[in-house]
């Protein structure tokens, strides 16, 4: 159930119900477009090859409709915030079989609903439900691409030396020889020091 504040968003909303098409397949499309804004959206629908995408299109292209004329709001703003699909009434009918047995056959339909905000207004929504998402994001960062050096003609700082993969595991013998010649390096080394 929406609360108060976000009712009060600026958006529009279209539904279409009993879409002669199963909901199931009208989900595939559905999660194509959303979070997309809506021209894209509306793009990515055209050219969509499931059947079911023609219906959809027409929902969002209706939902465009309703926030531009209703509610004033530019229509190159606007973002697919919701889009779901419930199932509607379920037609029932029979198919001759062998031996006059008779199966059923069941032609699906759909309530198609999508609703459109103003992009300020979906990222203000975004911005109350997603504070942890935002700082979880800001750790992400690492200091060393963030930071930008400011004397002009400093020496970037080094690169730390990329660390070796994990050797795959060998035979006990071959281990064992492998650390003698590590050793005998390492003494090698140390010699000519």
């Amino acid at each position: 159930m929406p609360t108060k504040s976000e009712a009060a968003l600026p958006g529009a909303r279209a539904i279409a119900r009993h879409v002669r098409v199963s909901p199931m397949k009208a989900r595939r499309v559905v999660n194509l477009v959303r979070g997309l804004p809506a021209r894209e959206a509306l793009t990515v629908l055209q050219f969509a090859p499931q059947s079911a995408s023609e219906p959809v299109y027409k929902v969002l292209a209706s939902a465009i409709a309703n926030a531009e004329n209703n509610e004033r709001l530019d229509p190159d703003s606007l973002l697919v915030a919701e889009c779901y699909v419930d199932e509607g009434p379920t037609l029932k009918r029979f198919r001759p079989r062998a031996q006059g047995r008779a199966y059923r056959i069941r032609k699906r339909t759909s309530h198609i609903t999508m609703v459109v905000e103003s992009v300020p207004a979906a990222q203000a929504r975004a911005a109350k439900a997603g504070v942890a998402k935002a700082a979880k994001a800001a750790k992400a960062v690492t200091p060393e691409t963030d930071e930008v050096d400011e004397v002009e003609g400093s020496k970037p700082a080094k690169k730390t030396a990329a660390k070796k993969a994990p050797a795959k595991k060998a035979a006990p013998a071959k281990q064992a020889e492998a650390k003698q010649a590590d050793a005998d390096a390492a003494d090698a080394e140390e010699g000519t020091e």
